[in-house]
């Protein structure tokens, strides 16, 4: 029997939504009153962190303030939770800014575009991830020197993208829904028709260039061989192999201990998946310093060889914290930091990598810390954003709007949010002035985490 509102119903929930939230209202932010300092959300962040690795994360989100805003996911949490929202929930990213849309192979080894990054998911509203994404389009163009009308054309083109294609999705059937994907095969034909010849240039050589991004192309890039031995190579503060970073007694702990997390993490993996990974042997391991606001975090690679040396496999187990969002969301239904990424981003990508999992270990400091497990690079390709124009910008927004509509309708109300958001322009015209108004604030934020360099507050180094 059939349980629950018809479509009908959600529609009509979704259209009555607009007098009690009227989107006219999502183009508000003003600062709260009391609104916490910038810097401590991000020393709070910082207090869990590797000490040593701290000042690399203020060295990189004080180059600028795009770079800032990609380690402020926290300090927006904050900021949305005062917004406006109809109450709508769904899977967030927690972090969709636009480079966090990116080239990603499927299991099937197609080129695909979808999300990517998914250390802050958690269900919430559905707002808060379009509103990351919209600013990031604002802070970017600024970056790029584009004028606010064309700043303004950009954000309204990623969230009517957004919007035309939840209303698509409220009239698919589910499967339909969780089968569609992005194949970059089709996305380049697509775009043949959009682009102009230096656009369609650039396209085909950031597809190109994702290919060669692999396990191979990583294993050459990041390992040495000598005496018959692979091992991963020193670039510190970069890259650090265990033997280099601990004495003795404390490196060969952590090497057990993170010899057991990639046999003990396999349990979360598919039982064909599991047995792949069974066929592989651990060979080495090395810290890595990745992202901007992940910097800091305990991060491992992990290198693994099969039948022989030109059998490699890159693994990174990356230390998951609580969500960003959690404090304003809510905890989320997992009590495992590592399961809740892994469980968010299966939900959320189209298709995912086949050695995602998680697992729990307790470090030499005797603290346990949870802890998901990806390939390091996997036909990985990203947008080169700083140098788009604005034609260019427009048509990577259309993209990244209707991939975050495809990804939240898998878990919300695509019916509901489809028709709150309806056929006129009125909430992507409120969405342009919401960017504009938070590139505002995180240009102030950025300024605030400049003055507290320069005022010994907190240490920066380059990287």
């Amino acid at each position: 029997m059939t349980t629950g509102p018809t479509p009908q119903e959600r529609a009509e929930a979704g259209r009555a939504l607009r007098s009690e939230v009227p989107r006219t209202r999502h183009a508000e932010f003003t600062p709260a009153a009391g609104r916490a300092d910038p810097v401590d959300i991000i020393e709070r962040q910082s207090a869990l962190r590797v000490p040593e690795l701290v000042p690399l994360r203020y060295g990189r989100m004080l180059e600028s303030p795009f770079r800032f805003y990609r380690g402020a996911a926290a300090i927006m949490a904050a900021d949305l939770a005062t917004t406006p929202s109809t109450g709508l929930r769904t899977q967030l990213c927690g972090d969709a800014h636009l480079l966090n849309f990116r080239l990603l192979a499927s299991p099937e080894r197609h080129l695909m575009f979808d999300l990517n990054d998914f250390d802050e998911t958690l269900p919430g509203p559905w707002e808060w991830d379009v509103k990351r994404l919209a600013a990031s389009f604002a802070i970017a163009g600024r970056g790029n020197g584009f004028p606010e009308k064309v700043r303004a054309g950009v954000v309204r083109a990623a969230c009517a993208s957004y919007r035309e294609e939840m209303r698509r999705y409220a009239d698919m059937r589910t499967l339909e829904v969780w089968y569609a994907h992005a194949d970059m095969a089709d996305v380049e034909a697509e775009e043949a028709h959009e682009l102009g010849s230096r656009g369609r240039a650039a396209l085909a050589r950031t597809i190109e260039e994702a290919r060669t991004r692999d396990t191979v192309q990583a294993y050459r890039k990041l390992t040495r061989r000598s005496g018959g031995q692979v091992r991963i190579a020193a670039d510190p503060p970069l890259i650090v192999p265990l033997d280099d970073l601990l004495p003795d007694v404390e490196r060969d702990r952590l090497t057990e201990q993170i010899s057991g997390l990639v046999q003990s993490y396999g349990r979360t993996l598919r039982s064909d998946h599991r047995r792949l990974l069974e066929q592989y042997r651990v060979v080495d391991m090395a810290r890595k310093v990745v992202g901007v606001g992940s910097v800091g975090t305990r991060c491992w690679i992990v290198l693994l060889l099969g039948k022989d040396m030109d059998d490699p496999l890159l693994l990174q187990a990356k230390e998951a914290d609580e969500s960003a969002l959690a404090p304003y969301a809510g905890p989320g239904p997992h009590t495992h930091q590592g399961e809740r990424v892994v469980a968010g981003q299966r939900l959320m990508q189209a298709a995912g990598d086949i050695f995602l999992g998680w697992d729990r270990v307790t470090g030499i400091d005797g603290r346990p810390r949870d802890f998901y497990v990806r390939q390091l690079r996997d036909w990985k390709g990203i947008m080169p954003t700083d140098v788009m124009v604005p034609t260019g910008m427009r048509r990577f927004a259309v993209r990244c709007g209707a991939t975050l509509a495809r990804a939240h309708a898998r878990s919300g109300d695509r019916i509901a949010i489809g028709a709150y958001l309806g056929r006129s322009t009125v909430f992507d015209e409120a969405l342009a002035r919401f960017a504009e108004r938070y590139a505002d604030q995180n240009e102030r934020d950025h300024q605030t985490l400049r003055e507290a360099v320069r005022a010994g507050r907190v240490t920066a180094a380059a990287s």
